[in-house]
């Protein structure tokens, strides 16, 4: 495959502005992207289960549209191989356009499916189906956008904790998007209500697109192409160097990654059906608490540049411990105000690890390899804490009938993500451009 021409030795000036371009484009990929994912995780939880799965009994129709919701998850890791591979060999920039443009796709597409009552079971398949494909489109989106913005920093230094976390706030923008978006639409017609938010993505995709086109490869890149530093196998190569550093990456998110899915979608169903909110009424707090990450998120980043990736990291999966055994009584006291403090606090509580994460994972591993491996680390979390969390959540609930079950899950998470990150090593301030494995003997 042709690879896309660079000028050798851009002057300051643009860097400069490639820098910029760079972080808008991470930022506004990943957005559309989580616009994608988490306006599926909403509809699955609220109205997915009486489309698709109608015959069900109420908790059984629930589990059943958590579970396609869970396959997104469980095809991260097939994305994270399949882009991390491309990433590494042709490029951060074009792989990442091909992963916009499946997202976009595969979301549209959810909008069209025929529900139970037009087609059965088919229904429920083909949404499947299509969650599998935002799945590998979302575990090769990540990588991209954190290097495509990392990589076009300092190499020493400098803010790159900063701005490793504008890919991360896409997140937060995502989530008011896809909130936002099934309040305004769904009520307007019960059959084509909740799918307009999900054909709009074709368009948001089509403006995601537009602005990385303009973006050129990252000097990390460039400088291997120019050495001839490509790896063939990427992936086989980084888990036999690497296998170590992507197994506390995924261990890494467990502390951040499962309480965050309990706070936006599990939440959505607990709030309703066992306290007895009003959908709109949550609705409107998770909102809030995303506005507050779009604050959080960067603030972060930019402060684990100051103080170390690891250390920070620790303090706030140390503090998502305490927080687990405050958020639960405040949510059941029912009180309107309580139950507002808790889903707002949880959000830059849950972010002092997310600001900084992408950068801590990603210099985990050298140039040649970063995208492959930062995103198999990032992603296999996703099988192992994302996904399940919301289903264990559930079934938690149902089993002991007592949210104390759910506060010590989430608690025990946490303390995973600490012994994690203390094993891994804190590269705040290694040459991010220089092959730092070089040095290592290579196993085997």
């Amino acid at each position: 495959m042709v690879q896309e021409q660079q000028r050798p030795n851009p002057t300051g000036e643009e860097k400069r502005r490639q820098l910029v371009r760079a972080v808008i484009a991470s930022a506004v990929g990943t957005s559309i992207e989580w616009y994608d994912f988490f306006l599926y995780g909403f509809a699955a939880t609220t109205i997915f289960a009486q489309l698709f799965f109608p015959t069900s009994d109420p908790t059984t129709g629930l589990l059943l549209a958590l579970g396609t919701y869970f396959g997104g998850f469980a095809a991260r890791p097939i994305g994270a191989a399949i882009f991390g591979h491309y990433g590494d060999r042709i490029g951060r920039k074009a792989t990442l356009i091909i992963t916009l443009l499946s997202m976009g796709i595969a979301t549209a597409l959810v909008g069209l499916v025929p529900t139970y009552e037009q087609i059965g079971i088919w229904g429920g398949i083909l949404l499947t189906l299509l969650r599998l494909l935002q799945g590998i489109s979302v575990g090769g989106e990540w990588g991209g956008s954190v290097l495509l913005a990392t990589e076009w920093g300092k190499s020493r230094g400098g803010r790159r904790g900063f701005l490793g976390s504008w890919p991360q706030f896409g997140v937060p923008v995502g989530l008011v998007l896809g909130y936002l978006a099934l309040q305004v639409f769904q009520p307007l017609d019960p059959y084509w209500g909740w799918r307009i938010p999900f054909l709009l993505s074709i368009v948001m995709a089509a403006v995601g697109l537009y602005i990385r086109l303009g973006i050129l490869e990252t000097p990390v890149f460039t400088k291997l192409l120019e050495e001839n530093r490509v790896e063939r196998v990427p992936v086989r190569e980084v888990i036999v160097r690497n296998w170590r550093e992507i197994v506390l990456s995924a261990l890494l998110r467990t502390g951040q990654q499962a309480p965050f899915y309990i706070f936006t979608v599990f939440v959505l169903t607990y709030a309703t059906r066992t306290l007895g909110f009003e959908p709109s009424d949550v609705y409107t707090y998770v909102i809030i608490a995303g506005l507050v990450s779009l604050i959080t998120v960067p603030f972060w980043g930019y402060i684990s540049d100051l103080v170390g990736r690891r250390r920070l990291y620790m303090i706030g999966a140390a503090l998502m411990v305490v927080w687990s055994f405050i958020y639960w009584p405040l949510l059941d006291t029912r009180v309107p105000a309580l139950v507002l403090l808790a889903i707002v606090l949880a959000a830059p509580i849950h972010d002092i690890q997310y600001g900084p994460q992408a950068t801590f994972i990603a210099e985990s591993f050298t140039g040649r390899l970063r995208y492959s491996g930062a995103s198999l680390g990032y992603q296999l979390a996703s099988v192992t804490a994302g996904g399940p969390a919301p289903l264990i959540a559930v079934w938690l609930y149902a089993t002991y009938e007592s949210s104390f079950a759910i506060a010590v899950y989430m608690a025990v998470c946490s303390l995973i993500s600490i012994g994690a990150a203390y094993a891994l090593k804190d590269r705040s301030h290694v040459d991010y451009a220089v092959e730092y494995d070089e040095s290592e003997p290579k196993p085997g």
